[in-house]
């Protein structure tokens, strides 16, 4: 399996148990007002991370070279940036809100790097399948 897949794996998995938790203290507390950042932690952090290690398994591919990882990590700054802070401004915090739109622009920036692998056309492993594919 290629070492983004098993980063975005990982990665995945400290979400979820981040998004289990914060879900346990929403019921405990019986306060709900952090459902979104809960929300976010669940579908950007482990769902959508999951996804994308799960493609990059598939497709090995293209998760050859450093933009798979540029990729990784530009996503993953963006999550790790919005999700305590939308956790934050919504328990009161505002002045964090310019933190939840980088971290938002910063997680599209991921989306679309990893869009544009996932269109981008293979390149041939070498020249012999380049002249057969011809």
């Amino acid at each position: 399996m290629p070492k983004v897949s098993h980063y975005y794996f990982k990665t995945a998995i400290v979400f979820l148990i981040i998004g289990i938790a914060m879900g346990l203290q929403m019921s405990i507390s019986g306060n709900h007002n952090v459902i979104g950042a809960h929300a976010h932690v669940n579908l950007l952090g482990w769902v959508t991370m999951a996804l994308f290690g799960t493609y990059f398994a598939l497709v090995p591919g293209k998760a050859e070279g450093r933009l798979a990882m540029i990729q990784y990590w530009v996503y993953t700054g963006g999550v790790v940036v919005i999700v305590p802070a939308l956790y934050f401004m919504l328990l009161g915090n505002e002045a964090l809100e310019p933190l939840v739109a980088i971290g938002s622009l910063v997680s599209f920036a991921g989306v679309i790097l990893f869009a544009y692998m996932v269109f981008a056309k293979d390149a041939p492993a070498s020249g012999r399948e380049a002249v057969a594919g011809s």
